[in-house]
């Protein structure tokens, strides 16, 4: 891999990673298109990284707020259980502080239903990313290989427009954030190991369901976000060992290649987030059914040409 591809790929993956679009895709196409070979998956993993760390940034209040209320609450509740067993007399019967990064926030009504929203967030965000931990560890090999096919990342790029537009259409729109269920984010966390396939898009597939649910758009996009991380972090991770040496033929890229590449993701990302977000508030995600269905339509007639090859 030379610098230019390093720095195009890390460009590309910051702008198409929040977008449903679908990153990966893209950074298959661009690199067979322009440069000949293929980056790889695990490239693809690792650059991911950056994004999701502009994630972890553009959200970090709410994030931390979740984490706090998770253990906080979660220890509350076992401490109720085992006061079960002590005399009613010894109880304690004060409530534990709700710590942020300012310090402890005194409770009230609308505290209490925060930090019991973002308690049943923190559970759903571990339990929707079950099946993509273990559907992802059992596939790993054919992700890497065979699903990579141009072909079939065309066809999906179309296949799955036509499901973000179906969404759209028929999708309700009218719960709110605070009204997520845990059939919200089990639905959605297997909505995510569609994902695995380029072409699908992470954040179209969550947010799709989620709006074949009833989210509203922007709450389904929140939690899309959300939802990501611990999956795309782990997977990044994991795969940072095999891009350094991809199986089979492809582009390897080298360690500060590799660095340089995930920091432009990163700071592209971050400024995809905040964009995405404000967009969505406002349009639907059928401006990019259209894109994904020329990109689609584009790459099919490439080859069919034997413009470039499908592997």
């Amino acid at each position: 891999m030379t610098w230019l591809q390093a720095l195009v790929l890390g460009l590309v993956q910051g702008l198409t990673e929040f977008l449903p679009v679908s990153s990966s895709a893209h950074l298959r196409i661009v690199s067979s298109v322009f440069f000949g070979d293929d980056a790889g998956a695990s490239f693809t993993a690792v650059t991911q990284l950056g994004t999701e760390a502009a994630v972890l940034v553009y959200f970090a209040k709410d994030i931390w707020r979740i984490i706090v209320a998770w253990f906080t609450t979660l220890t509350e509740k076992m401490s109720a259980r085992s006061r079960e067993m002590v005399p009613i007399t010894d109880q304690v019967t004060t409530k534990l502080p709700i710590v942020t990064a300012g310090g402890p926030v005194p409770y009230g009504l609308d505290e209490d239903r925060q930090r019991e929203l973002d308690y049943r967030i923190g559970w759903y965000v571990i339990i929707a990313t079950i099946p993509i931990g273990v559907i992802g560890f059992v596939l790993k090999d054919q992700i890497r290989t065979g699903a990579r096919n141009l072909w079939l990342v065309s066809f999906m790029l179309i296949a799955f427009a036509l499901v973000i537009a179906a969404a759209e259409h028929y999708g309700a729109k009218r719960r709110s954030i605070e009204q997520l269920t845990n059939r919200d984010g089990l639905v959605m966390g297997f909505a995510q190991c569609l994902a695995l396939i380029p072409g699908v898009s992470r954040s179209g597939a969550t947010s799709s369901a989620g709006l074949f649910l009833g989210l509203e758009r922007e709450a389904a996009v929140r939690f899309s976000f959300l939802l990501a991380i611990p999956a795309v972090t782990a997977s990044g991770l994991f795969s940072l060992p095999d891009a350094f040496e991809p199986a089979g033929e492809g582009l390897n890229a080298s360690g500060p290649q590799l660095l340089v590449a995930t920091i432009v993701s990163f700071v592209v990302g971050y400024a995809s987030v905040a964009w995405l977000l404000k967009f969505v508030s406002k349009h639907s995600f059928n401006w990019f059914v259209g894109y994904r269905i020329v990109l689609g339509l584009v790459i099919m007639g490439l080859l069919a040409a034997g413009v470039v090859s499908a592997t």
